[in-house]
């Protein structure tokens, strides 16, 4: 059974990214917003539902490693696994004067980490000052966003804003749907192979919950969207930490492992720098950097053991 949850899983969320990129497109070409802001809002927010599903069921479960380690996991998998994927399916072009605020941000997010960990505690407090942080960022995004979307769109793009709107929110419903599935039975399978909850959180878990942006980075990279692809990278990463993490820490304060301070965290910090220097400092993202990216994550899966 927990084979036929992960095949139904694994559908699931290469239909809702289709269906999320058709509609998140549409309303960028028919407001005239930047598809790099539509990207890390509707996109790379609406992607991160399961990671915030997730964290929030382990950490009401009192399974605090899965609810932390599928947010640094599915952050470093966002990078290395789908923006190197991302990579070999189409090079990344992407420009624009927001790209180094957004990216900033990310880098931001993941430093701010480094002093909450040290406490070994995310409470309440804690939990408050990163939404408020995301909020913040959210009116910064807002104010300043950008150029409007000029990427060429085919014409399976909706037409009105009404018919987009209901694009995003029935893939979002058909993604979230598909990752509960393909996370019940990849987590069911690890243990009975007898994993960690520390290693299922920042692995099979965290790779589970981050394929809704897997299916549509990859989505939006055939359709040549690069600015969507990787705006939902950043902005999925952006909302992990500010959003997810503080909504889990508001609900149900959590311990943090050593282990997350020690290596994992310095893991996400380190890729999200790289990340960052290659969109800022090259015009294009060629394939061969995409493959560069996915020996990083294979590298950092197995030392994670």
């Amino acid at each position: 059974m927990d084979y036929i949850y992960i095949v139904a899983g694994l559908i699931g969320l290469f239909f809702g990214g289709e269906a999320l990129v058709r509609g998140s497109v549409g309303i960028a070409k028919r407001l005239g917003m930047s598809s790099l802001l539509i990207g890390l809002t509707v996109v790379g927010f609406g992607t991160s539902t399961p990671e915030l599903l997730v964290s929030v069921q382990a950490a009401l479960n009192d399974v605090p490693a899965i609810a932390i380690g599928n947010i640094v996991g599915s952050n470093i998998a966002n990078i290395l696994l789908i923006g190197g994927l991302t990579c070999l399916v189409w090079p990344i072009r992407v420009s624009g004067a927001t790209l180094k605020r957004d990216t900033g941000v990310m880098i931001a997010a993941a430093l701010v980490l480094v002093p909450i960990f040290v406490t070994g505690q995310m409470g309440r407090l804690t939990g408050f000052l990163l939404l408020a942080g995301l909020i913040g960022y959210l009116v910064w995004a807002y104010l300043q966003p950008g150029d409007a979307a000029e990427d060429d769109v085919d014409g399976a793009v909706p037409k009105s804003i009404p018919v987009s709107v209901l694009w995003v929110v029935g893939g979002l419903v058909v993604l979230i749907f598909g990752a509960r599935f393909l996370v019940t039975g990849a987590t069911d399978i690890a243990r009975d192979f007898g994993l960690s909850e520390a290693f299922i959180g920042l692995t099979i878990v965290a790779v589970g919950t981050s394929l809704p942006e897997l299916a549509t980075s990859i989505i939006a990279a055939f359709r040549k969207q690069s600015e969507i692809a990787i705006g939902n990278i950043v902005g999925s990463n952006i909302f992990n930490v500010l959003g997810i993490l503080g909504v889990t820490a508001l609900i149900a304060p959590i311990p943090v492992e050593a282990r997350f301070l020690t290596f994992d965290l310095p893991v996400m910090i380190a890729a999200s720098v790289l990340f960052a220097a290659l969109l800022l400092t090259r015009p294009i993202v060629g394939r061969g950097l995409g493959v560069g990216l996915l020996i990083l994550y294979v590298v950092y899966v197995y030392v994670a053991q």
